[in-house]
């Protein structure tokens, strides 16, 4: 008889690999809507009569709807699942991109900018919780981390095809704008074959269909881990998520990411603004040294997120990028210095960006995933939509140092904060998540068991995750 083996315990398959890599068109598409808004509305201010308050607008539009579709998208993604959200999504995606080419008035590209950031909203939720539903626990954080580096991918060929369609005519910034749309399509197809998590399907009671999909896609010794004990009726995801058994978990969750996101965003968005600002009169090689060491921050980020333990990492990435940012706004490089030292940054908070597809979906159990990725998402979305709002006004009314400033208040709470309060979570079986504060006398769906479980116990109707 052939040794029972756990779904997060299997060695890396190409199945994994094709999974991870299915999720890889929404952040894809996602980094480069969010890196060709600042280029293509400074070739748009003349045709669609823009000020810096609609610069403002636009820049933070699809922040603004990703944080609507989050919100909306997770307990839903509980409820009926991961799957035809993440199969589907990027066609409508394509659809809307491909709309943009069309708009006469900055209204119009206002609402498809809303809703291009809505669709993106709702896959940042079903993309992380299917990829870390499948993942071995062993290589969860090098996965997670390949759409973390999709995601700066996009946001660096941006910027490229940006300054590359620049000079093709009064209509560049319309095929900019259209051109997000491609890769959507392209992954298309592969996420048609990725089938529904087998962790999700436990949780719903459909033991049949999640043994189905394991036999055949990894074999019959393979088997999940699962909680002897059916779990008592649960509240609503939000209350659940906020109650004193996962508060402390979501409020982690949502304020790392927030003070991640608040300068990556602000001044990633509108980066040769900020480096004219900086007196770096060369803004498209100041932007491109930015963006190259960007993405290598990218890659670096998914080499060492496995290597070390999460709350080093994001404690540490905090501190860093704080002091880098620090340096920038108040030391007086030249313009050479200043270049390299905004791309230093740029390379620690994109390395520390890995755990944004990696730490929220490790803190919570299966049946709450998707909804606290969304909670963690929306808050994320709302303090950078508001802050690439605001970075053009601020610059015009109190000067870049100041808006810099800000930025690094930002960066050193986020540091505190998780010094704090951050929990370690790397190395967790995902069907073992707990709370701190669960006690003794509070059983949940989530506590620790013994995973040598009768494969037969799958095929049980009864039987949850």
């Amino acid at each position: 008889m052939s040794k029972q083996v756990l779904l997060e315990d299997l060695p890396l398959r190409p199945f994994h690999v094709g999974v991870a890599f299915s999720g890889t068109g929404g952040q894809f598409s996602d980094g480069f809507v969010l890196g060709i808004i600042g280029i293509a509305v400074s070739m748009a201010a003349g045709p669609l009569h823009l000020n810096a308050l609609w610069t403002g607008l636009l820049g933070a539009a699809s922040l603004a709807g990703l944080f609507f579709g989050s919100m909306l998208a997770g307990p839903i993604a509980d409820k009926y699942g991961r799957r035809t959200i993440f199969a589907f999504d990027m066609l409508l995606f394509a659809v809307v991109s491909a709309a943009q080419y069309f708009v006469t008035s900055p209204e119009q590209l206002l609402v498809l900018r809303l809703v291009l950031g809505f669709i993106l909203g709702a896959d940042y939720v079903v993309s992380k919780s299917l990829v870390t539903e499948y993942s071995p626990r062993r290589y969860r954080g090098r996965l997670l981390s390949v759409l973390a580096a999709a995601w700066a991918a996009g946001y660096v060929g941006a910027y490229l095809a940006g300054f590359a369609m620049r000079d093709i005519g009064p209509d560049a910034w319309r095929l900019m704008l259209a051109a997000s749309g491609i890769p959507a399509l392209l992954i298309l197809p592969f996420r048609l074959i990725v089938p529904e998590s087998p962790m999700w399907l436990m949780k719903r009671g459909r033991g049949d269909e999640a043994l189905a999909i394991i036999r055949r896609k990894f074999g019959p010794d393979v088997m999940l881990s699962t909680p002897t004990e059916v779990p008592q009726q649960r509240r609503g995801a939000w209350s659940e998520l906020l109650s004193p058994r996962w508060r402390k978990n979501t409020l982690v969750g949502c304020v790392f990411y927030t003070c991640q996101v608040i300068p990556y965003f602000a001044l990633g968005t509108f980066a040769p603004r900020v480096l004219q600002a900086l007196k770096v009169k060369d803004s498209f090689t100041g932007g491109l040294v930015y963006n190259i060491l960007l993405f290598a921050g990218a890659v670096i980020g998914l080499v060492l997120v496995d290597k070390l333990s999460r709350r080093t990492f994001l404690i540490g990435t905090f501190y860093l990028a704080a002091l880098g940012l620090a340096v920038l706004a108040y030391a007086n490089f030249g313009p050479v210095g200043t270049m390299l030292a905004f791309g230093v940054f740029a390379c620690i908070l994109s390395a520390a960006a890995n755990l944004e597809f990696v730490y929220p979906p490790e803190l919570f159990p299966t049946h709450l995933r998707a909804s606290g990725v969304g909670l963690a998402v929306a808050s994320s979305r709302f303090g950078s939509a508001i802050s690439t709002f605001l970075l053009p006004l601020a610059v015009q009314h109190v000067g870049i140092h100041a808006a810099l400033g800000v930025c690094v208040a930002v960066l050193l709470f986020g540091g505190v904060f998780c010094h704090m309060l951050a929990p370690e979570t790397g190395g967790e079986n995902l069907s073992d998540v707990k709370s701190d504060n669960t006690t003794d006398d509070q059983p949940i769906a989530g506590e620790r068991h013994d995973a040598a479980i009768a494969t037969s116990a799958l095929g049980s109707s009864k039987t949850r995750i």
